[in-house]
């Protein structure tokens, strides 16, 4: 949950910086690690929720948390590296403290070293043939593993390691040949390069062939690590630092703030396409739909860009090697500007572009609605990603807004009642939610939200206006975090809409500001100091209850392929607490709809459903082979447990089989941008086609029928009795 106007804030951090015991000559080290310690400690003991105490316990948790970050499979640190860190474990607190980064220097350095060694090493066990008759194991339980005394083991730890990765590389070489031999010899394409067919290729090639592969992503990955930067490496450190304070405090480097607003608005300025870093080439792998590239036609997904020269140089700039963020940032640019890029094409040729950078629109972000015909009667859905907002303007496009205009949309097309799709809606501005709920009641709170020390606020919905008073139902599952818990629970207390989902929401029931750290220090020569997302509030329903850890409970509780996984508040580590406080006054919605009734019947038929039987039985299937941590490595072995594998998938077969008698219609709006537009047609297909496959919108769909069954019997009676 992110809170657009932290001003107030800001001038409490920066009132209480100008009464502290800093100088501005303190506060200005020249030291750039050193200084952003300082500020982000000063920021979390000032405005944090639930500030730390950084003692020796706050140190040790710090320690192994970042060692985990640093070596989660322990294949680069040896037992004496660990040995020799341990004499600070209980000294980071104090190094803190003092604004000491000699830790981390420690560990970056010798990480630098080890990852160096790790090279040779994987390059040498990759060199010679993997022996699939041997009879040994591989576990994935990497907590339970100890570190290494010596080369000769982690060489062995390397081993068993590659060989996991390559057995699956031969396994799907080997199902490559099957599938090749039964195909018609005309269908298969020629090898490249004079190379062997791989019909023809003995086990002893293919096995060959699977450890270049093998080699082929761990180069990719080296290179990708190479790419880091020492302020790479010591945000990672920083990050171990602020999450002792809560999962969601965190710290974003100056590249990172980027893409965290980008994921927030859902725009941003450039030429809209989506690039990746193979080996030293940066290439496109994706143009974006509406996009400045997208309507010029000539960048193609493939196409590796060498040069970037602006409209006001003459010379460009090679980006050949450069690292992918780097390259990024000569790329993108304000609307209006050109940019020219140097293409190597697919066909090997060279080619100059210019495009001119505009705004680009995410479209997977933003809200999508539809139109959908069930027993004569016309409903829509809508899907929500996101709270999205534009933390620069909040007038110029917002979650909130959008989904109001979507809904005056269905109106017009005479739609008799609504299903509000939160699944995997990870939340996002507080002040959207607000406003959203408003749509739906016409006056009155909304949501409670606590600051340490102050007294509780109200936020409430002040417009009188209802833009929508017809059936509600908001779908919910696990990965329906903050913002989605506040709109559910606010609906569900003021019984104003049927929740269908998971047991429970995610339970994150906390609020997170974004600061950027520039503005607190003056005449900064440290270059940009980048950002820090950190939690200065709870809120809770308006019933006193928090979604802290306990989330939301649905009215229709339904089962799903996350029943089973730990994916919610409660798994993370150092949440905060459940708690609850007082409940604030409001009406429950006045209507005619019977929603007792009509959750009561959603009950007896999600009871008998077999297709939510089968997925209960599919979940609880992937449950126990996610949490298989044993592997063979004799071949015959592994493809035994494979094959028995999908032997047992078979039986869920159906799953996907499962299809209703819905047809999903787009608004009048969207069909005129087809017109013009094959990518957003192509999406909006797909999203058709599985919304008539989804058991949980038909019941969403149901549950509204009944909904409107109920308002006509209700108001029957109620008439009846009044002429009576």
């Amino acid at each position: 949950m992110m809170k657009r106007n932290f001003k107030p804030l800001l001038l409490v951090l920066l009132l209480a910086f100008a009464s502290c015991s800093f100088t501005t000559k303190k506060f200005q080290d020249p030291n750039k690690d050193k200084l952003l310690v300082q500020l982000i400690t000063y920021v979390l003991e000032e405005g944090h929720f639930n500030p730390q105490e950084l003692n020796d316990s706050f140190s040790e948790g710090v320690f192994y948390d970042y060692l985990e970050q640093l070596d989660p499979f322990k294949r680069y640190f040896y037992a004496s590296d660990i040995e020799e860190f341990e004499a600070f474990k209980h000294d980071l607190d104090d190094q803190i403290s003092a604004y000491d980064v000699s830790f981390f220097s420690l560990t970056h350095e010798r990480l630098l070293k080890r990852i160096e060694e790790s090279k040779e090493m994987y390059k040498t066990v990759l060199s010679q043939p993997f022996d699939f008759t041997k009879n040994e194991e591989f576990s994935t339980d990497y907590e339970s593993l100890k570190y290494v005394a010596s080369k000769k083991e982690m060489k062995e730890r390397w081993r068993k390691q590659l060989k996991f990765s390559t057995i699956a590389n031969y396994d799907d070489l080997i199902t490559d040949q099957e599938n090749a031999k039964n195909q018609d010899p005309s269908e298969i394409e020629p090898a490249e390069n004079n190379e062997k067919s791989i019909i023809d290729k003995t086990k002893k090639e293919l096995e060959s062939d699977a450890r270049a592969l093998t080699e082929r992503s761990l180069d990719e990955l080296y290179d990708f690590i190479d790419d880091r930067q020492r302020k790479d490496w010591f945000a990672v450190y920083i990050n171990a630092i602020v999450e002792e304070f809560d999962p969601h405090t965190f710290y974003f480097a100056p590249e990172d703030k980027d893409r965290f607003d980008v994921a927030m608005s859902g725009n941003f300025e450039g030429i809209g396409a989506r690039l990746q870093k193979k080996m030293d080439a940066i290439i496109v792998n994706e143009i974006i739909s509406g996009g400045p590239a997208w309507r010029q036609n000539e960048l193609e997904v493939g196409d590796q860009i060498m040069k970037v020269r602006q409209e006001d140089e003459e010379k460009a700039l090679n980006i050949v090697g450069m690292r992918l963020d780097d390259a990024i940032k000569f790329i993108k640019g304000p609307k209006g500007t050109n940019v020219t890029l140097t293409l190597k094409k697919v066909d090997g040729t060279i080619e100059d572009i210019t495009i001119t950078r505009d705004i680009v629109e995410l479209e997977e972000t933003y809200a999508k609605s539809s139109t959908v015909i069930k027993d004569d009667k016309k409903f829509g859905v809508i899907n929500l990603p996101k709270f999205y907002v534009d933390f620069e303007d909040y007038n110029k496009r917002n979650a909130a807004s959008d989904i109001k205009l979507e809904i005056e949309r269905l109106k017009e097309e005479g739609v008799e009642g609504l299903v509000l799709d939160l699944r995997n809606n990870g939340g996002g501005s507080l002040q959207t939610v607000v406003d959203m709920a408003g749509l739906f009641i016409d006056e009155g709170p909304v949501v409670q939200v606590k600051t340490a020390g102050e007294p509780k606020e109200v936020l409430k919905d002040r417009d009188r206006s209802i833009v929508w008073d017809g059936p509600l139902v908001i779908l919910v599952n696990e990965l329906s975090a903050s913002a989605s818990e506040i709109l559910a629970a606010a609906m569900q207390d003021y019984k104003r809409a049927i929740v269908i989902g998971s047991k429970q929401t995610y339970g994150k029931g906390t609020v997170q500001n974004v600061l950027d750290l520039n503005r607190i220090v003056r005449q900064n020569s440290n270059g940009d100091m980048g950002a820090l997302k950190f939690t200065t509030q709870k809120f809770y329903r308006i019933n006193g209850g928090s979604t802290q850890l306990e989330g939301v409970k649905s009215d229709v509780v339904v089962p799903d392929r996350y029943s089973y996984i730990d994916i919610g508040e409660k798994d993370q580590e150092n949440p905060l607490e459940w708690d609850k406080i007082d409940a604030v006054d409001y009406s429950i919605w006045g209507s005619y709809y019977d929603y007792d009734t009509t959750i009561a019947k959603s009950k007896e038929r999600m009871a008998n459903n077999e297709q939510l039987k089968l997925i209960d039985a599919n979940a609880q299937w992937v449950k126990k082979i996610r949490d298989r941590e044993l592997y063979s490595l004799n071949y015959e072995a592994y493809k035994q447990t494979l094959d028995k594998n999908e032997e047992e998938s078979k039986r869920f077969e159906k799953l996907s089989e499962y299809t209703t008698d819905l047809t999903f219609q787009s608004l009048p709006y969207e069909l005129k941008m087809m017109d013009k537009d094959s990518v957003l047609k192509e999406k909006r297909e797909r999203w058709h086609a599985n919304l008539s496959k989804d058991v949980y919108i038909e019941e969403a769909l149901n549950v509204l029928n009944d909904l409107k069954m109920t308002y006509e019997i209700k108001k029957l009676a109620t008439s009846t009795s009044v002429k009576n």
